[in-house]
Formats: C-alpha cells, structure tokens, sequence
C-alpha cells in the first residue's frame, strides 16, 4: 500500500512548527529527548482513584510510578500549585499565594479596578505582568525555557492555570495557549486555527452548560460532569496537534488541564446543606471518571500516532478535596442574617465581617462599595478591604475556601496583626496561623517561612495566612478516612458543596503518578513529592537547563527515574508559643532531600493529619 500523502493543511503545519520552535539547542544525533504530557487532574485526591472509580488513571499509576507519598503546595489551591507546577518553585518564591493575591496600591484598572487581582483571569495576569516587570511571577516556567531551548510547547483547559504554564507566552509567537474563556485571548499560530476548523470543531470550545450551575442556599448544584466542554480539548490535542507535533519532528512538551473533578465537586448537587455524601456522591464520581477517560483517550491517540513508546506522561492534581461546613458557634457573622444564607450559617465573607467587628474598621467590598452586612445584605464573596478608606485600606482580606489571607498596611502594621491575631484565635472555625516572619512572632501563630510563603517573590506578601477548621463527617464510612474529610470554608459554595484550600491532609494529599521511557514500571514510591518537584526532574530528563532566581525550589524525583535509588525521608513538628487563651499551631511535615513537604497544620484536633 503507498503511503498516504500529506495535506497540505499538514504540510503548512508543518512548516509552521518548525518555524515555531526556532531556538538554538543542538540536537545531538545519538539522542533525541523524548516528549512530555502534563495531564493536570485538577482537584483529584490520591485515595479516591480505583480500578472502578478511574481505571485510566488507576492503570497509569500501576503501570509506571505511584507517588502515593504526595502532596500539594499550601494554600492548597489551584493557580498557587499552577505555579509551582510551572516553575519548580514554591509560593515564596513565585508570589502566587492564593487564587487571587494583591498587586498593592494603586489599584489595577479595569478589569480588574482593585488590588485583589484574581489569577484564574487572563487579563488579570496580564495586568500583573505589567506591574511586576513582565512576569508576575518572577521565575521562568518549564514551558519558556523548554520553547527557547528548540522544543514544540503547548498548554491547554482551564482559564489561568494554562496561562500561568508560560506566563509571559501571549503573541502567539511562543508556547501554544488555548483556554476555555470562550474567546480569542491568545493570538495562536494560523494553522492551528484552521487545523480546528478542517477537523470539524467549533472555533472555541463550548461553555460548561448546565455543568457550571452552583445553585443556590436552598436549591441544589450540577448533577452533570463537565463532558463536553473536555472532549473539545481532548479532540484538540488527539486531531490537531498531535499529528501536527508529529509530523514537525521535533520533542514537544504539553499541558493539558481538566477542569474535572474539580468544577463539578464544587458545585455538585448531590449534598445540599448535609455533610454526607458531600463530594462522595454520585456526581463527583462522574467527575473523576470524566478526568480518567479524557486521559485514557489522550493515551490511545498518543498510540494512533506511534508517540506512546516515546512520550513520558505525568498526571497531577493541583491539590485534594473536602466537604463544606459553614458552621460555627463563635462567629459573628453567622449570628447574622441574610437572604441568600441559611440562618446560622457562615456567609461568604465571615472573616472580614468578623475582623471588621473586632477590629472596629468599616469594610468595603474590593472596588471600594461599602459593605452593608449589618443590614443583611451579604458580602458579594470574600475578598474586601478594611479600613476608613478603601483607597488605602488597612487590611486587605483574600477568600480562598479553606483558607484567607490577610494583607496589612499602614504605619501601624504590626499592631493591628498582633490584634488580629488576638481574635483569629478566638474563632472556632480557626485552625492554624501564619504570620509573616518581618513581624517578628506571635503567640499562637508560627511564621510563613515554616510553609514556604518567604523567598524572593515580587508580588507583596501577606501579614497573616489562615486555615481552617478540618474534620470528619460524622457517619461517613469511606475509608481511608481521608476521603470523609470536611472543612469550614469561606464561599460562596453551599454546606456540602466542595472545597479545598486548607492546611489539612486530604487537601494536601494530591494524585501524582508517572509512566513512560524514562520512569520505573510498577514502582510505588513511598518518598515525600509534591508539585515543586515536577519541574526539576523533567528539565532533567528532557536537558533543559533551568535558572532559578529564588531559593524554594523543588528536588529531581532521582527515585523515581530508571535506575533510581531509594531516598530517605522523616517526619517533623513544630508547635507554636500558645496564645494568651491557650490556642496554639502546630505543623507537621516530612523532609527528603533537604527538601520539606507540609502534610497538615492546625491547632490539635481541628485539623485532618493532625492529631
């Protein structure tokens, strides 16, 4: 039979990825690297994956390398692992300390028309590149450095984390971007585009539908995964660019991010206001299912292509999972009442509403309207600033789930954190806090350099860190017990819904497993890894040179690789100097290769891993 003949769509293509990867690596004739998919569950737990929940994913794991020892970075969110992801850096280092940090005065304009610039934004990024010299974060991602050094670069699914893969790829002309924004905000190469079209799919990929309903206090969320929105990009990748990326001839590494599980845990409907079966329900299930079978087709196209034998694929999950609590006995905020909040519970916003109290300082909503909480009007979420004016405001509060930040200004700066501390430990919906080690200790709280929260970041550094309360559903029989956890969470989420965010076992204990060329087969390591750990050892399989900035970077998971050998770990604690009422943080955390990895950090008994 003759071989078929190339398009001339794929020729064009072709020619364009070579004029794409440009760059001035040698190829050395006796070594070609091989190529890499990062295929990012996001909010995947480690424990939840079976042969019957995700046989994809349970296959890969026990076909190559199961990192059953992993973990997130903390705050246990997405463009904070995003980042580290990318990087190889810890949040210290890359300033990405929450889903959405503050730029500092002035405020950004719009769209943003704040200081709390969220990341899961495409043009928040971008405002926060050109305030922070560039590159927001400070430190060069896998993707550029692995672009400039002659290799094919791609990131594609959700909207900010693809971005934050190669922060300052936004003409088109360098890494490959395409999200789900619904929209053109990244030029792409030209025969991409008609590549799309000459496949059949829409021009961008559809919205999540009905997958995108959070409900309400009193009516349920999504009982759909989010199926269709996926398979556009899993056909992306199976009928555009892998063939392309193929027939270019040159290693390519890609992203691939799925919203699932995490889009749907959030908002499933399966626990309206009850613990159980929280993010265990029938819904949830579908979720991690979708992820599985959006990697098993990514794995048979890999296969169609003849890349299998040459291709390393790495699966993550930015962080864990929990159950919502909005309950608790000593706040505030819960004893008020709102339309849109089941009475007795904690409205979004509980801990500005609660500082605001203590502290006595108006609260404003981050684009400066006033807060009217007294006079039952709910926070529009989280986020707010504190202070007499909202132009310059005292304190600046960041939601983020099971955990917040807390931003501090003024000349008066480190007595109003020793005060509001003094409340935090108050709380009962508290469970660990960090304070910025420039502020000298304070009772009750531990420093951020204890997590990874100080290095060289260029975006401004919280004051305080929170997390929250973490323990298990009463009646819940999953097991490992993991699985039952539940966390009191500032959202807009509903009891039940799900969550993440906090310092606590099942929100750091993430999916990470490996196989291919250059990984072991049918090796569980039981060494301490997290998501900083990516990036150093796949520049090292793939010899791309990296050139940190900060210290906070991740190890070359060397054990990991053919012919590894073991790597040692142990396990530390750290408790704080108690408060004046007895509350106290303590951490607990593994270290490996002088390298630490936090598994979970509260006051004794409020927080799932410690005991």
């Amino acid at each position: 039979m003759a071989a078929k003949t190339p398009s001339k769509l794929m020729l064009a293509g072709t020619a364009a990825i070579v004029a794409l990867v440009g760059g001035t690596l040698a190829w050395r004739a006796t070594h070609k690297p091989h190529n890499v998919i990062i295929f990012v569950a996001d909010g995947l737990r480690s424990e939840i994956v079976d042969a019957q929940t995700a046989p994809a994913l349970e296959a890969l794991r026990r076909e190559g390398v199961d990192f059953r020892n992993s973990h997130s970075m903390f705050p246990t969110v997405t463009t904070v692992n995003a980042a580290s992801i990318a990087t190889g850096h810890k949040p210290g280092d890359t300033g990405d300390f929450q889903n959405t940090v503050s730029a500092g005065s002035p405020a950004l304009p719009f769209p943003v028309s704040s200081t709390l610039a969220p990341i899961e934004s495409d043009p928040s990024i971008g405002l926060l590149n050109q305030r922070f010299g560039g590159n927001y974060l400070n430190e060069e991602s896998l993707l550029a450095l692995a672009h400039a050094q002659g290799f094919v670069t791609a990131a594609v699914g959700k909207e900010g984390p693809v971005a934050v893969q190669d922060v300052t790829a936004r003409d088109g002309k360098g890494t490959i971007v395409i999200d789900d924004a619904f929209e053109d905000r990244f030029p792409v190469p030209d025969f991409i585009t008609k590549a799309i079209k000459a496949v059949g799919l829409s021009k961008t990929p559809p919205d999540r539908g009905l997958n995108s309903w959070p409900g309400a206090y009193n009516m349920p969320g999504v009982r759909v995964a989010n199926v269709e929105q996926q398979k556009w990009f899993v056909d992306l990748v199976s009928k555009v660019l892998l063939p392309r990326f193929k027939q270019g001839g040159k290693p390519f590494v890609m992203v691939f991010w799925s919203r699932d599980p995490d889009g749907t845990q959030h908002n499933q409907g399966d626990s309206l206001n009850t613990l159980t079966p929280g993010i265990n329900g029938e819904t949830s299930l579908k979720a991690v299912r979708n992820a599985s079978d959006n990697l098993q087709a990514l794995r048979d196209a890999l296969k169609a292509q003849g890349l299998d034998k040459t291709t390393d694929i790495i699966v993550t999950a930015d962080h864990g999972f929990s159950t919502i609590s909005k309950e608790s006995a000593t706040s505030a905020a819960a004893k008020l009442k709102f339309d849109s909040v089941v009475p007795g519970y904690l409205p979004p916003g509980f801990v500005a509403i609660d500082l605001s109290k203590a502290l006595n300082l108006p609260a404003f909503e981050p684009i400066g309207l006033p807060m009217m909480f007294d006079q039952g009007m709910a926070p529009k979420g989280g986020n707010a600033l504190l202070g007499p004016d909202p132009k310059n405001p005292l304190l600046e509060i960041v939601a983020g789930g099971g955990s917040d930040l807390i931003y501090a200004n003024g000349p008066d700066r480190k007595a109003l954190v020793e005060r509001a501390v003094t409340a935090l430990t108050t709380q009962d919906y508290v469970s660990a806090i960090f304070v910025d080690d420039a502020l000298g200790k304070i009772p009750g709280a531990l420093p951020m350099s204890a997590i990874g929260l100080v290095g060289s970041a260029k975006t401004p550094r919280p004051a305080i860190v929170i997390s929250f309360r973490s323990f298990l559903a009463p009646g819940c029989t999953r097991k490992p017990a993991e699985l039952c956890a539940v966390e009191v969470a500032d959202t807009t989420l509903q009891q039940g819904q799900g969550i993440h965010g906090a310092l606590q076992r099942a929100d750091t204990h993430n999916f990470m497993a490996a196989v291919g060329p250059d990984f072991r087969k049918g090796f569980v390591d039981p060494t301490p890894v997290s998501n900083a750990d990516w990036t150093p050892t796949l520049a090292k399989i793939l010899g791309v040179k990296l050139s940190p900035k900060g210290q906070l970077t991740g190890r070359v998971m060397a054990e990991a690789l053919k012919g590894g050998k073991p790597v040692a770990g142990s396990h530390k604690t750290l408790t704080s100097a108690p408060a004046a009422n007895g509350f106290v943080t303590t951490l607990r955390w593994q270290e490996a290769d002088g390298r630490p990895y936090y598994d979970a950090g509260g006051a004794p008994g409020r927080a799932v891993g410690v005991k």
